[in-house]
């Protein structure tokens, strides 16, 4: 089954720039776009169920219809479905080869404005959301800006964040600069075994750019032609990706899917990078 690229609307300027940026996405990937829109029904004096839906239908299928005529080789639908915004989110990012969701923009302070919305759509999907914020440009993506990862823990950790950074790049013709981010350990987590894997690789820092090379290189073999990057860096995962986001065109994030006992959940390096970075960013949800 061909799954196509979603892209969530509600007819704001963050929401139409994910729009634009799903469009070319599907241009690159060949594949076809959804145009959703998730819908309730308020009480409004004068426009009564099938007037409120006839004017949301309108102005979705609008949307789609202008962005088929900038790319007409792109096969676009368009979808009003009746419930709650994150539900039905959700609910499309599941058939979805991604979801593309808007983003309030970038201040001085912080970057993504994240809403609650979107904050549940990533943290309950299973699979990837791409935060787009208002006023990206396809001049973001252009040829010297890479797709940045970041890798941690073993092969099997990142193998779903590192899979779609390498399909990403390959549609766009892009470098992957994988990032591993690595601190001191505590004295306490010493123990023998540890210290003979790092008597072994030669030391802390060779330890780790042994187990970025071995997490990558499935990937390397399976896209041959996607040019990569390796960048290990002592400091906190998510202060170590947004130091080379400035110049990503995207950057790739994982997540744990499972339920926490206080719900689903975001992660800390995945919330930080998605309030700090100014290009979009995609998350991408693992086992």
């Amino acid at each position: 089954m061909t799954r196509p690229i979603t892209a969530g609307v509600d007819g704001t300027e963050e929401s139409l720039a994910a729009l634009e940026w799903a469009g070319r996405e599907a241009v690159r990937r060949g594949l076809p776009l959804r145009v959703l829109h998730a819908w309730r029904y308020e009480a409004v004096e004068g426009a009564d169920r099938d007037t409120q839906r006839q004017w949301v239908t309108g102005a979705v299928t609008k949307s789609g219809r202008a962005l088929a005529e900038r790319h007409p080789e792109l096969t676009v639908t368009t979808d009003v479905v009746e419930g709650g915004t994150v539900e039905s989110l959700v609910a499309a990012a599941a058939d979805a080869e991604l979801l593309a969701l808007g983003s309030r923009g970038h201040g001085a302070v912080v970057g993504f404005l994240l809403g609650s919305v979107g904050q549940q759509v990533i943290a309950e999907a299973t699979r990837p959301v791409v935060l787009v914020r208002a006023g990206d440009r396809p001049a973001a993506e252009v040829a010297g800006r890479d797709v940045v990862v970041g890798q941690h823990g073993g092969p099997e950790d990142s193998a779903a964040a590192l899979r779609f950074a390498f399909e990403t790049a390959a549609a766009r013709g892009a470098t992957v600069r994988a990032v591993r981010a690595w601190n001191l350990p505590p004295v306490f987590a010493y123990s023998p075994a540890s210290l003979k894997l790092l008597d072994d690789a030669g030391g802390l820092e060779p330890y780790e750019r042994k187990a970025l090379a071995e997490a990558l290189k499935p990937w390397r073999e399976r896209f041959p032609d996607v040019p990569v990057a390796e960048q290990v860096e002592m400091g906190s995962a998510g202060q170590v990706l947004l130091s080379v986001a400035a110049r990503a065109q995207l950057v790739v994030v994982g997540r744990r899917a499972h339920l926490t006992a206080v719900g689903a959940r975001i992660g800390s390096v995945a919330h930080g990078v998605l309030h700090h970075a100014e290009c979009p960013v995609a998350v991408v949800p693992h086992d």
